[in-house]
């Protein structure tokens, strides 16, 4: 009953209940998730296609971001039971062969990114303590297991501290991305406005820029666990709830990184962009080169301290989830006692991996994009054809939307990787 009142809700667009304190916190925590240390290297690899290209993606960005996550929210909703996560929901619609493996799929492509992050972020503090403190860091053994041993204790803590550490992550993340946004203003310079690109190399750019910004802005991995929260705060009007707090985070999430984008971009040339492409650098290590500033050269750091710090929290909470909903299936052990045993072998290879240092993560980084397209375009609009509780939405403009760009951005993934 609770389900097809929920479904109701979101159907019909009633309105959801006011804002709240806890919305905020959710916005916050899945604007964390989405803004890793990835966006130092956006404003490059979004903006070397030219600016009409970037002009194009911007405003494709929004309703990619908005109408792909919202898809995601309605698929995990769409279960029968009120408590399924994202396994569950998949062994339901898809079968349980095909279901496990599309979790287990899921899992390993946000896994590899949670090492990713525990390397990048002892390299940054690392580098900041040398470099910026002048101090001798502690051996990598201790400097990594410290750091990945904090925040996991922090998503051990509960939701509430979950919420309240992303609260004071994300602020000054906004507000560092605003206040340099608007640094850069004085040295922005405008482009033709009159030149347009040939057809043919202006599709093969914006094709191959699709799945760099469906990634720069995806917070695939906490959806989840985000619409859990929802069930258990609002009860049937999660649907509508959920709907809401996506929405406002898309605008929040648009408004501040694309301005970043936009603005790091404006203030060097196309030569200038194809450099720090080619020299494999992060925009703010190249502007400070460029524009000869300490104070930017001290930001790089602290962003990609910050920036790496919300994003892992947000990635755990998905990898956490997903790995406790397979060890449960296989062994039908209670997900509370494997929930411990999960944790502790997820922070045994991240802390290993930060301590190899190794070389390989860019290609599974790179291997894991695919996945996450497909789970996050693809997999809930075909659901929109397969399950009954979601046949509202079939036949709908943004179905075919969010379709469209989740093949658009596999297609370029493995045209790159191939």
């Amino acid at each position: 009953m609770a389900l097809s009142q929920n479904k109701a809700l979101s159907q019909t667009g009633e309105a959801a209940p006011r804002w709240s304190q806890h919305d905020t916190s959710w916005m916050l925590s899945l604007f964390g998730t989405a803004v890793g240390a990835g966006i130092l290297f956006l404003p490059i690899n979004i903006g070397v296609g030219g600016f009409w290209p970037l002009v194009i993606m911007a405003l494709l960005a929004g309703p990619m971001t908005f109408l792909a996550h919202r898809g995601l929210a309605r698929f995990v909703l769409s279960s029968s039971r009120p408590d399924a996560d994202f396994t569950d929901v998949v062994e339901e619609h898809f079968g349980v062969g095909a279901g496990r493996l599309i979790a287990l799929l899921y899992f390993l492509s946000i896994f590899p990114i949670l090492l990713i992050y525990g390397v990048g972020l002892t390299n940054t503090v690392e580098s900041f303590l040398i470099h910026q403190l002048g101090i001798t860091p502690p051996s990598r053994v201790l400097l990594s297991g410290g750091l990945i041993f904090a925040m996991i204790a922090v998503m051990m803590a509960g939701e509430k501290a979950m919420l309240k550490a992303f609260a004071v992550i994300v602020y000054p993340l906004a507000a560092i991305l605003a206040g340099l946004s608007l640094y850069l203003v004085p040295n922005w310079q405008f482009p033709v406005m009159t030149v347009w690109p040939q057809w043919q190399e202006l599709s093969l750019t914006l094709w191959l820029a699709v799945p760099v910004t469906v990634f720069a802005f995806s917070h695939a991995a906490a959806i989840s666990s985000f619409v859990h929260a929802q069930r258990r705060h609002y009860g049937a009007q999660a649907g509508a709830k959920s709907e809401h707090i996506l929405r406002r985070t898309s605008v929040m999430l648009i408004v501040f990184v694309l301005f970043f984008v936009f603005s790091c971009v404006l203030s060097l040339t196309p030569a200038q962009l194809m450099e720090a492409k080619a020299q494999n650098v992060s925009v703010l290590s190249y502007l400070a080169n460029v524009h000869n500033s300490p104070f930017i050269v001290a930001l790089g750091p602290l962003i990609a301290f910050i920036a790496i710090t919300s994003s892992f929290l947000g990635h755990f909470m998905g990898a956490r989830e997903s790995l406790n909903g397979l060890l449960h299936k296989q062994t039908g052990v209670a997900v509370a006692k494997l929930d411990k045993l999960g944790i502790v072998l997820m922070f045994l290879s991240i802390w290993l991996a930060a301590v190899l240092n190794p070389s390989i993560l860019g290609m599974m980084e790179a291997l894991s994009g695919p996945v996450i397209a497909m789970i996050l375009f693809i997999l809930p609009m075909l659901a929109v054809y397969r399950v009954e509780g979601l046949k509202a939405y079939r036949g709908q403009l943004s179905t075919y939307f969010v379709l469209v760009v989740g093949l658009l951005a596999v297609s370029a993934i493995l045209y790159n990787l191939l």
